[in-house]
């Protein structure tokens, strides 16, 4: 289920990547001038303005921007031939880590301003520069064989339409939703 939510099973190349988080990013900024705009409207005149007001919908367009970055981390995670459940998990544990060490040290802080450290900015920098620019996974390639290729045996037609559903619920549930069998 997850897989389907977060994008934990989808690819998404370089390109498409660096453009949707730059899509991603226009979209938000809208939305928050949009919601800025129309707080700023709806107030009476001479009325100084409530961050009371602001709070829901900023917090709603927080958590879709959130999942949307999300999403698209996990789809790009998964072209570079990683597995998002095991490296996103890692990620959130190194960064929260990284936190309580610059709470508990504050001399090994970035600064009295920053809860992290510098390793912790390192690993931040190292993820995103490996999400734009590592390749795909699919451009590598294993090396030719010479042998015939081989077809995966196929289900036999005369069988009973119980066997013919339990086939189609079993590919469903290992992935393989939407291919094609050969």
């Amino acid at each position: 289920m997850l897989g389907f939510l977060f994008g934990f099973n989808a690819r998404l190349g370089r390109l498409h990547y660096f453009l949707s988080t730059i899509g991603l990013a226009v979209v938000m900024t809208i939305l928050c001038f949009a919601i800025a705009s129309s707080i700023y409207h709806s107030a009476p005149r001479g009325m100084p303005l409530s961050f009371d007001r602001l709070a829901w919908p900023v917090i709603a367009v927080a958590i879709i921007f959130m999942l949307g970055s999300f999403s698209l981390q996990c789809m790009r995670i998964r072209d570079i031939g990683w597995d998002p459940v095991c490296v996103v998990p890692a990620w959130f544990a190194i960064m929260i880590v990284d936190r309580v060490i610059a709470t508990k040290f504050p001399a090994w802080s970035l600064g009295s301003e920053h809860p992290g450290t510098a390793v912790g900015a390192v690993i931040n920098l190292g993820l995103l520069l490996a999400l734009t620019f590592w390749p795909s996974a699919d451009h590598i390639a294993a090396p030719p064989t010479f042998e015939a290729p081989t077809r995966p045996d196929a289900p036999s037609r005369g069988g009973s339409a119980g066997n013919l559903a339990a086939g189609h619920i079993a590919r469903v549930a290992n992935g393989e939703f939407g291919r094609r069998s050969i």
